[in-house]
């Protein structure tokens, strides 16, 4: 009689790893390093929206005044240029006439009587009138010093030529017209002095 034999064991579906043996388990951690700093975590910026973006207005032309003079000060300097207009007058008088004995020729309009006097009146009212013409000029013109120059330069020189034609003496018709000269000369470069520590910029208005 045959004896039966055992049948085969089975085989396990992971031949690595017996049916009987528990999962291996993962190591366990370390232990933080109490002297370790460890980066904080980082958080995403929050995402702000988007602008509405502002349209670009132009800026309105900016208007400018025009020049001006400071007219406290200006003045005040023309009637220095005054003062020293006829201080020329009367030295001259003085040195042509009285030590160099040559009689000046001299239309005394308004009626002084004297010769000196004539020059000095003169020199105060040519001075004035040149004050006030360059004042104009700077509210009324674009160019004013050139315009002055240009009017005191024909100016200057009709008042050197114009005793020419008062009297027949050559030496007298000089003698005034250098005086003249000199006169209208100190009266130019003093008015274009003034003007130029009194002239204001033109500013803007709105």
């Amino acid at each position: 009689m045959s004896v039966p034999t055992p049948p085969p064991e089975r085989q396990s579906a992971y031949p690595h790893q017996s049916p009987s043996t528990p999962p291996a388990t993962p190591p366990p951690a370390p232990p933080a390093d109490p002297t370790v700093v460890y980066p904080a975590a980082v958080q995403p910026a929050p995402v702000q929206p988007a602008q509405p973006v502002q349209p670009v207005v132009p800026a309105a032309p900016v208007r400018a005044s025009g020049p001006s003079v400071d007219p406290g000060r200006y003045w005040a300097g023309v009637v220095a240029t005054a003062l020293v207009a006829a201080l020329i007058g009367l030295v001259a008088v003085l040195i042509v006439d009285q030590i160099l004995k040559i009689d000046l020729a001299v239309k005394d309009i308004l009626g002084t009587g004297s010769t000196g006097a004539a020059f000095v009146v003169g020199g105060v009212i040519a001075s004035i009138v040149a004050g006030g013409l360059l004042h104009l000029l700077v509210l009324s013109t674009p160019k004013p010093r050139a315009f002055f120059g240009w009017i005191m330069a024909l100016a200057t020189l009709t008042a050197a030529v114009l005793p020419l034609t008062w009297t027949d003496d050559r030496t007298s018709a000089i003698a005034s017209g250098l005086v003249n000269a000199l006169i209208g000369i100190a009266i130019w470069s003093l008015l274009l002095g003034v003007l130029s520590r009194t002239l204001r910029p033109g500013v803007p208005v709105d």
